[in-house]
């Protein structure tokens, strides 16, 4: 399988977002259900970095058991469909039939839950309607497949393109705070100041 990081936030009024539920196995996804349970949270929003299937493996999951259909970028719709012969292109038998989206997120879209905002910012080039999840006031985003620790994301599967992405990253995440924590959809978080100073994609 292909590790994924599935994030889930909130704050002291208990609403929170679950960022890309990569939930495959059973037990994954009773994990995140009974964390979500346990915690007495209250779940404003289902969000997609992006529309790969590894990131959307536990989307059906969270309609069935909360009723929340995903939030993405438009220009990935695409890939739900692609997302059964994309995972056995990686050896996968998808489980259960991917589900629509529920609202489309563009660029500069404000998402609320308790007192929190996250800014959606469209970061294309690993795939079309790439988005990063950004928190001003907690100094963090939620960078999907944009940036990693070292590295960035794959730009040559549907809809791709390296160009854009190096662009982009440059001329959205780039001139934020170099404080900024990095969480990926996989892997370890990082920081801005580290990835333009260290990411050997960046070096000139």
């Amino acid at each position: 399988m292909l590790p994924e990081n599935c994030y889930v936030l909130w704050d002291e009024t208990d609403e929170a977002v679950v960022i890309d539920p990569g939930c495959y196995y059973e037990e994954e996804k009773q994990a995140l259900k009974n964390f979500i349970l346990n915690n007495g949270l209250t779940i404003k929003h289902l969000l997609n970095t992006h529309l790969h299937f590894d990131h959307i493996f536990g989307n059906p999951f969270m309609l069935k058991e909360f009723g929340l259909k995903a939030e993405a970028n438009q220009a990935d719709e695409f890939l739900i469909k692609e997302a059964p012969k994309q995972s056995r292109m990686f050896g996968i038998q998808q489980q259960e039939a991917p589900v629509p989206l529920g609202k489309y997120l563009h660029d500069g879209d404000i998402i609320n839950f308790g007192h929190i905002q996250l800014e959606a910012i469209h970061v294309p080039g690993h795939s079309p309607g790439s988005l990063v999840y950004y928190c001003a006031t907690e100094h963090c985003m939620f960078s999907g497949d944009v940036l990693f620790q070292g590295s960035i994301g794959r730009a040559d599967l549907s809809g791709g393109n390296f160009d854009e992405l190096i662009e982009h990253i440059c001329s959205r995440l780039f001139t934020l705070p170099n404080e900024t924590i990095v969480y990926p959809g996989h892997g370890a978080p990082t920081t801005i100041g580290i990835e333009k100073a260290e990411n050997p994609f960046f070096r000139n």
